[in-house]
């Protein structure tokens, strides 16, 4: 069952991070079974953002859930989108 629009994941971290790089190459893999977008913010480029999640970086979130922090947790963000779109994980072929 395919969704109608895909979710807009976000991601908040730093240019300099390396955990950040990880968790978006990771989630590009994620792509070739789900179809979701992605936003990268640099948390350096608002005040609030910075406060808001200061070092705790990369953080995955969509809307105001918070799917992970530092490392893609792969079976978390893989169920939370079978919730969203139906598809079963595992269940597209590359």
């Amino acid at each position: 069952m395919a969704i109608e629009h895909a979710p807009l994941l976000t991601l908040y971290g730093r240019g300099y991070c390396h955990l950040c790089e990880d968790m978006e190459t990771a989630l590009l893999a994620l792509r070739e079974e789900f179809n979701f977008a992605l936003e990268v913010i640099d948390v350096d480029s608002s005040p609030s953002h910075e406060a808001r999640f200061g070092e705790r970086i990369p953080v995955l979130t969509h809307g105001d859930t918070e799917l992970c922090h530092y490392f893609l947790d792969r079976s978390a963000v893989r169920r939370y989108l079978s919730s969203l779109s139906g598809i079963t994980p595992g269940s597209v072929t590359s």
